[in-house]
């Protein structure tokens, strides 16, 4: 298992930069040409939304990406630190001062990497969260001599 992990500082310009990495080593990983457009987006989206979230918390740590090269699949984990509500709860677990139009924004986001990636999971917490996709890879061929 191979892994490349990135950090960054809570700021829109890095975005790019990790939709630029992810996509490199996906490709290396055996990720389809076809989805790499996909990965990009879903990963955009992700680091761009874990960015609003430090931004709005005032948090000064990194956001963290981890590229996960396995036997058969292809795995991008994008962390922040800022405390949340599980996504989907409202009211009091929501956090303090955590206004509507933020927490619609936040599953809008999530609906987009949903509709991106058919495998992604999504944790939250009190101490931060991540969004983990995956994607199946496909062995380099085999040169025969």
């Amino acid at each position: 298992m191979a892994t490349v992990e990135l950090r960054f500082s809570a700021l829109p310009e890095h975005v790019r930069t990790a939709r630029l990495v992810a996509a490199a080593v996906a490709r290396r990983a055996g990720v389809d040409e076809a989805v790499l457009d996909e990965v990009r987006l879903a990963v955009g989206e992700a680091c761009t939304r874990a960015v609003g979230l430090h931004q709005t918390g005032g948090i000064s740590a990194p956001v963290k990406v981890l590229l996960i090269e396995e036997e058969k699949q292809f795995s991008i984990e994008v962390g922040d630190e800022a405390p949340h509500a599980v996504p989907g709860e409202r009211g009091p677990g929501a956090g303090p001062g955590d206004p509507d139009g933020e927490a619609e924004e936040d599953e809008m986001g999530l609906a987009v990497i949903s509709g991106l990636v058919d495998d992604v999971e999504v944790s939250a917490g009190e101490h931060g969260g991540s969004i983990k996709m995956t994607w199946p890879t496909t062995p380099p061929p085999t040169i025969l001599v």
